[in-house]
């Protein structure tokens, strides 16, 4: 069983169910771009608010990840559609787990271009 990896998983198949039952009921999630959502039932709520206005995951692949004793680590890509607006971008979660489910979720994203440093600095 790998918590973190079956929330992704729950959220590319949009299944409520799938990504609350990774989740302790006093959860922490903070999304890459700002919100909080503090217990499963505000993910809950959240959830069925973005997937009813017509959000979803296109595809969220994993491209690395691992744990150690209660702490799971994923590098991604994400594209989803929200409003019509179609993004991809990268990022990567930390997960602290308690009794196999995850007690507290931070998202982090890549927000520009990832280039090879060739000694000078970009302006």
């Amino acid at each position: 069983m790998d918590p973190l990896r079956d929330y992704i998983d729950g959220w590319r198949r949009h299944d409520v169910p799938a990504v609350l039952s990774t989740l302790t009921p006093d959860c922490v999630v903070i999304e890459c771009y700002g919100p909080t959502y503090r217990g499963r039932a505000r993910v809950e709520e959240w959830m069925h608010a973005w997937l009813g206005a017509g959000g979803r995951v296109d595809d969220w692949t994993v491209t690395a990840s691992g744990s150690v004793a209660d702490l799971a680590v994923a590098e991604w890509s994400l594209t989803c559609t929200y409003g019509g607006d179609t993004s991809t971008f990268e990022g990567a979660t930390v997960a602290r787990l308690q009794q196999g489910r995850i007690s507290y979720l931070r998202e982090y994203a890549t927000t520009a271009a990832r280039y090879d440093w060739t000694g000078a600095w970009r302006v």
